[in-house]
């Protein structure tokens, strides 16, 4: 089956080798879909499609972290002459290793499949003016809510990607 937009009315169309295509069914397109959006404000997918895995979700815990409430959780290795989690007994803590890495195309990258740049002048979208499919932009937190209107206003005529596009917005409005 195609989809085919017929002024904001979609119409499925059978791909059957019968030489008259018979109309399936008709609904409305909901607004804001890419559909009924003009192509300037649609979200820009990443160019790069492939699949981020991660090897590891749960961080390593430090051994013997969840005992004592004075030990951090933070990761140490653990050097004791006798210490299991050491020598790697089954059963016991892992330990990191290199082979829980990233895979080089895909590091860095966050879930949606954008690299994450920080902006703290509408200056620095002119660096990206031909990345938008690969990198998304991250307003930095001091950055006051009239700059924040400028960047917001300036990456969309660029087609970026704002992650925290709401951030400093709502409090400003209600006044």
């Amino acid at each position: 089956f195609w989809l085919k937009a017929l002024s904001a009315q979609v119409v499925v169309v059978s791909t059957s080798t019968h030489p008259f295509p018979t109309l399936c069914g008709t609904r409305q397109a909901p607004p804001g879909s890419p559909l009924t959006t003009p192509p300037s404000k649609m979200a820009v997918a990443p160019a790069d499609k492939r699949k981020i895995v991660k090897k590891r979700m749960t961080k390593f815990s430090r051994f013997q972290a969840d005992r004592f409430k004075r030990m951090n959780p933070a990761w140490r290795k653990p050097r004791g002459i006798d210490c299991r989690v050491r020598r790697r007994f089954k059963g016991v803590t892992l330990m990191p290793n290199i082979g829980y890495g990233s895979d080089k195309k895909t590091k860095y990258r966050s879930p949606t499949g954008f690299y994450k740049f920080l902006v703290r002048s509408p200056a620095d979208l002119e660096m990206l003016l031909m990345h938008n499919e690969k990198y998304a932009i991250e307003i930095a937190h001091s950055i006051g809510a009239k700059k924040r209107k400028e960047i917001i206003a300036r990456a969309d005529q660029l087609r970026l990607q704002v992650t925290n596009r709401f951030a400093r917005m709502r409090a400003e409005e209600n006044e």
